[in-house]
């Protein structure tokens, strides 16, 4: 398959371009020089031809290691068929970006001079100031805010081959095209779930908490052996440890995850350490949170179980160090019940990982939360609970105008993602999204995992639904 090598100084976006065209985060990103230092490749699609894309460290030789990292991602784009030169269109072009762009061209290979940063039409002028390198082929663009991406991955798909044996027609990512778009045909939807779970058994399991909460001593106690370095020094984990164990018919992947503190007391690498945190998050199915049991509840606890539920992950609390509780359990249970209020749908329980006390009953809470995670409801039974719960609790009417729910159908899961078809999708006040989420949690197995409902139009395409809510 073609390379595509993406080249550039520091900090001009060549990881984010890199994430935009993969559609997933895959490298990190950050405002810090030097953040990407390997090499990393995705093959992806485009314009439906396969091809690979290639991030590279930016080029800077300001020390030694950043030497290296400058000589590894010029190589890289030697041996690449096509090459993106990303500037900082927010920037004056330099000398020295003007050397590095003269030697790619002499290695007579397609290349385009990609302009990040141009935001918007005003902004357009900045472009024409990198006039002065003499690119044929010139793209002003923001990944930011998908502006013009589309004609860049047209423009590449142009020099692609077709897959051998195929006539592909020409197509191009919207500037409005995001990731997280919803198929256009609920058939479709079933179908990829369906792919999707016999792909795989793996549940990636994401340990979070606070610094010195036990999370190290989780893992260790849940895989049987010293995986995770323990110590008493707070942030001893920096990037996430991942430990894989075979359990019944499923493999349970445990990520223990650094340590997070408040945002003031952040810094240096932990910095990159929580930036892959909130990545490993984007990638789990289960969050065990877990609280230390010896201290009073933190704000910071509840800043971080937020990151469960921002990323609508199934979810477990974890009270460790259970031996050494401050207080019994019915008043930590009432006291955590009323911080942790959205997450009331997560399942509790206490542990020592020191002592390995229940430590064993987490593995078999995952797979009943996971399968609860990925629960399909039948579509007939799931109108029934509906009309019920419309006829025992109608619906506030807006403006004098009854508001109805049409018809209900399940797209997706890993969580259940339900649509509503209505005829004022706008009116459906959360409170009564609650009101609803209750009846299905009375009527199915759903505990430990959130319900997201999305009210839509009558002939609303799904991926007009944006605005994600969830219990």
């Amino acid at each position: 398959m073609k390379k595509i090598a993406i080249i550039g100084l520091p900090n001009v976006g060549k990881s984010s371009l890199f994430n935009r065209i993969a559609k997933q985060r895959i490298a990190i990103t950050s405002d810090f020089s030097g953040t990407t230092r390997d090499i990393k490749s995705h093959s992806v699609m485009i314009t439906e031809k396969p091809c690979i894309i290639l991030d590279t460290g930016g080029l800077d030789s300001s020390s030694e290691l950043f030497e290296n990292v400058r000589q590894m991602s010029m190589n890289t784009s030697k041996k690449a068929d096509i090459i993106l030169m990303v500037v900082d269109g927010k920037m004056l072009p330099s000398d020295y970006e003007k050397k590095i762009f003269y030697t790619l061209q002499a290695l007579n290979k397609p290349i385009a001079l990609v302009i990040n940063k141009i935001d918007n039409d005003k902004e357009i002028e900045r472009a024409w100031e990198f006039d002065e390198f003499g690119a044929e082929v010139t793209f002003p663009i923001s990944v930011s805010h998908n502006r013009g991406v589309s004609a860049l991955l047209a423009w590449i798909g142009d020099l692609l081959p077709n897959p051998e044996g195929t006539v592909t027609p020409e197509t191009e990512m919207d500037d409005d095209d995001d990731e997280d778009d919803f198929l256009e045909d609920e058939e479709e939807i079933v179908e990829a779930i369906v792919e999707e779970e016999v792909e795989t058994n793996q549940i990636n399991i994401g340990i979070i908490g606070r610094v010195n909460v036990g999370k190290s001593s989780l893992l260790n106690a849940l895989v049987g052996k010293e995986r995770s370095v323990v110590s008493s020094i707070e942030g001893t984990t920096i990037d996430p440890v991942d430990e894989s164990i075979e359990y019944t018919d499923k493999i349970l992947n445990f990520v223990d995850t650094a340590g997070l503190r408040r945002r003031g007391k952040i810094e240096g690498i932990e910095k990159f350490a929580l930036m892959r945190t909130k990545e490993m998050l984007e990638r789990a199915n289960i969050a065990l949170l877990v609280l230390d049991a010896s201290e009073t509840f933190k704000e910071l606890d509840e800043r971080i179980a937020s990151l469960a539920d921002e990323n609508h992950l199934a979810c477990i609390i974890v009270l460790n160090k259970w031996d050494k509780a401050l207080a019994d359990y019915d008043t930590t249970v009432a006291e955590l019940r009323y911080k942790f209020k959205f997450l009331s749908y997560a399942p509790v329980i206490t542990v020592s990982a020191l002592t390995k006390q229940r430590v064993s009953k987490i593995k078999d809470m995952i797979l009943e939360v996971y399968q609860n995670y990925s629960l399909k409801i039948p579509t007939s039974r799931l109108n029934e609970i509906i009309k019920d719960a419309t006829i025992k609790h109608q619906i506030p009417s807006e403006k004098t105008k009854a508001v109805k729910i049409y018809f209900a159908t399940q797209y997706g899961t890993k969580p259940p993602r339900i649509a509503l078809v209505m005829n004022k999708p706008r009116a459906l006040h959360f409170s009564y999204k609650r009101y609803l989420i209750n009846k299905l949690r009375e009527n199915f197995a759903l505990e430990g995992t959130p319900i997201l409902l999305y009210p839509r139009g009558k002939g609303e395409r799904d991926n007009d639904m944006e605005n994600e809510n969830n219990d």
